[in-house]
Parts: structure tokens; C-alpha cells; sequence
């Protein structure tokens, strides 16, 4: 079954990155079965927005199709203290992986630190294209790190796998030629930015409260900063050093607040719809913004909420099933959040509607931290 379904599955890969897997990729992930990697139970999308198990025991088949598809699979839930289940760890979709192995060009003798060891199993293809003496894997889970080892021992693997919070990266074994990244981060850690080599390459999904999308590819400059692009691609579970509570999605408004009143010709679904080149780019330029859908099925009525977890400024917009060349608007706070959004959104278009992959980026260190420069260089 393995070897069938990895010819269907690099086909599929192929036909996603439009051009053969790069022979050392292949290599790679002929020597490492994804199935060792997987629990005897995966949760698979279930249709209609939550997850449904799929038992290696009781379902075989489809839990082989799984496993050699190319599709995200959650692999671990947590559950918070009031109930709510949240997918904690995943193995990724195997067409990004190898996206991403790709835009990490490692290669044997290269040095790599991985932040995100997961299943394990991108540990593994990273041992078999630069060797498992050179590769660092941390993990902040330690059942997750448990598993990862037994995992990669039994594929014949053994990379430096630790149990460690991977934004402090892994000063023991620095410095590094590559670093990558399977969790999303909103502010590149200063650490990773310190022990990657001049030179050195960085691939890192990118977050923003706003939008949950692209991946970032830079290269380490002689003056300590390092440049580069979005890869239109990527949306991975938030680093848990960088979660914040105060972002939690609460109870707005609050009692006794009371919002200014106005109207927009803007459609809410033109700034946090289907354009996620829109939505990076409000993402990147309207900084602590979220938003959500609140949706009445009976009435029609459709309410896209703003707000700022760091303030008390929300706002919404209101679709009344209706009219749908004027929204009601209601601001709260020292930040107008939907005049700043709909400032940016006519940025965005101003210049071109750019896609994801136009946005240059400098990560300057800044104290103990990085900031990060963007800009979009014009046609």
C-alpha cells in the first residue's frame, strides 16, 4: 500500500507546486513512510466545520488513504478549562512540506534547526537530505517529543530531537545554516535570527490577528537583519509562546459602551472574505486587528465584528440581508478600526491589489526583540 500511495501522493504534489518534485524531495520522502509518523487514531474533516476520528483498527482503508493523502491531518486536541476542544498538533499537507523543503534548499552538511517537531516526520525527511547528525528539533510538547522520537528511531532516523520552547531556538547546537519553522509566528524571534549563519536561510509560516496566511523566506544579511518575501502559502497553528489571551474572542460590546454610528459603501467581504492577498495585506498594516463573521441563517442578517485585544476599540458592519450599497458601521475606542481598515483596503487597491508574494520584508533586530519593515516595490 505505502509505495502506491506515495507515487498517487507525489503526483498530487507535483501537480500542486505545477513541476516534478526536485529528485533530492523524492529521495526524501521515498526514504521516510509518512505512516510511521501517524497515531493509530487521526480526526479528519467531517463536512460541516469540525473533526471526526479515524481509527487505523476499525476503519484500515480509509485510515491508509489518510495517511498517503495529500491533506493537513490533526494528529492531538487540548482542551481548555471551559470545554472547548482546539486541534494542538497536525502533520501537515505534504504538498506544503515539500514547498517548503524546497524553499529551504537544505542540503547534505547543512547545519538546520527545526521549531515544531510535531509527528516528527518533517525531522525525518530533514535527516535524510543533510544528515540526521546535523538536524536539531525542538518541541515544547513533551508527549508529542516522546512520540517523535519513538517514531523517527524506528524509521531509522535520530536526529537531536528536545523538548524545549522553540522561540530561545537551541543555543547548544548554533549556529545554523537553515531554520524552518512548522508553527506560525506574528514577530520573528530574536534568537532564531541570532543563531542562523550570515547567509543562512529562514522559512517561517507568518501570522497576523487579522489573517492566518503565508510564509516567510529570508536570508540572514553580514548586518545582523535578514530579507526577503512572502510565499503565497502556509497556515499553521500559532507558536504557543506567542498566543495571547487578551485576543480570545470575548464578550464585545461591553455594557455601557456606546459606538459611533456611520456608514460604508465598502463590502465587509472585500476586506475578510475569499482576497487573501487583501486580508495579508490589512494583516501586515492594521497591527493587534481581528475580526470574526457572526451569522443569523433566519434573518439574513450578517455582522462582520473588528477589534483589538491589547484595547477596548471594536466596531462592526452590518449586512441587513438587503441593501448592499450602504453597511451600518458602529466604532468603540481610541482606535476607529474600520476607518483604519478601510483606509488600507483602498491602499491595497490604490497599488495594484498586490498578491502575497510582492510584499518584501527586513526583520531588524530591536532591543530583545525584531520588528518587522514591509513594503511593496511598485510594478
Amino acid at each position: 500500500m505505502p509505495d502506491e500511495a506515495l507515487g498517487d501522493r507525489l503526483d498530487q504534489i507535483a501537480e500542486h507546486l505545477g513541476s516534478p518534485v526536485p529528485a533530492h524531495l523524492r529521495a526524501a520522502l521515498r526514504a521516510v513512510p509518512r505512516h510511521l509518523f501517524l497515531p493509530p487514531t487521526l480526526w479528519l474533516r467531517d463536512g460541516r466545520g469540525d473533526y471526526e476520528p479515524c481509527d487505523r483498527e476499525s476503519d484500515p482503508d480509509r485510515w491508509w488513504r489518510a495517511a498517503y493523502s495529500d491533506a493537513p491531518l490533526v494528529t492531538q486536541f487540548t482542551e481548555s478549562p471551559d470545554g472547548t476542544r482546539a486541534p494542538s498538533s497536525s502533520a501537515s499537507m505534504p504538498s506544503v512540506v515539500v514547498r517548503m523543503l524546497k524553499e529551504l534548499d537544505a542540503r547534505q552538511g547543512h547545519s538546520v534547526l527545526e521549531i515544531g517537531t510535531g509527528t516528527g516526520f518533517n525531522a525525518a525527511l530533514l535527516s535524510s537530505l543533510c544528515g540526521a547528525e546535523r538536524v536539531t528539533s525542538l518541541d515544547v510538547d513533551p508527549e508529542l517529543t516522546r512520540r517523535a522520537q519513538r517514531a523517527l528511531k524506528a524509521s531509522g532516523q535520530q536526529p537531536d530531537v528536545v523538548c524545549a520552547d522553540g522561540a530561545a531556538g537551541w543555543p547548544p547546537n548554533a549556529a545554523y545554516d537553515r531554520i524552518i519553522a512548522t508553527c506560525s509566528v506574528r514577530t520573528v524571534p530574536l534568537p532564531w535570527l541570532e543563531q542562523t549563519v550570515t547567509g543562512g536561510r529562514l522559512v517561517i509560516p507568518w501570522d497576523t490577528p487579522w489573517c492566518n496566511y503565508g510564509t516567510l523566506l529570508a536570508t540572514k544579511q553580514a548586518d545582523g537583519t535578514a530579507e526577503g518575501s512572502l510565499a503565497p502559502y502556509g497556515s499553521f497553528m500559532l507558536m504557543r509562546a506567542q498566543q495571547v489571551d487578551a485576543e480570545l474572542r470575548g464578550d464585545i460590546p461591553h455594557a455601557g459602551q456606546e459606538p459611533e454610528r456611520s456608514t460604508t459603501s465598502l463590502s465587509p467581504w472585500a476586506v475578510a472574505g475569499s482576497d487573501l492577498d487583501a486580508q495579508l495585506y490589512i494583516g501586515l498594516r492594521v497591527p493587534g486587528a481581528w475580526h470574526m463573521w457572526d451569522i443569523e441563517p433566519e434573518s439574513a442578517h450578517v455582522r462582520l465584528w473588528l477589534a483589538d485585544g491589547r484595547t477596548d476599540s471594536w466596531a462592526c458592519v452590518d449586512y441587513d440581508g438587503q441593501q448592499t450599497s450602504a453597511f451600518a458601521v458602529s466604532q468603540y475606542g481610541a482606535r476607529k478600526l474600520w476607518d483604519e481598515v478601510a483606509r488600507v483596503y483602498e491602499e491595497y487597491v490604490a497599488v495594484g491589489r498586490p498578491g502575497v508574494d510582492r510584499h518584501r520584508l527586513r526583520i531588524i533586530p530591536d532591543g530583545r526583540s525584531t520588528r518587522l519593515e514591509v513594503s511593496v516595490p511598485t510594478a
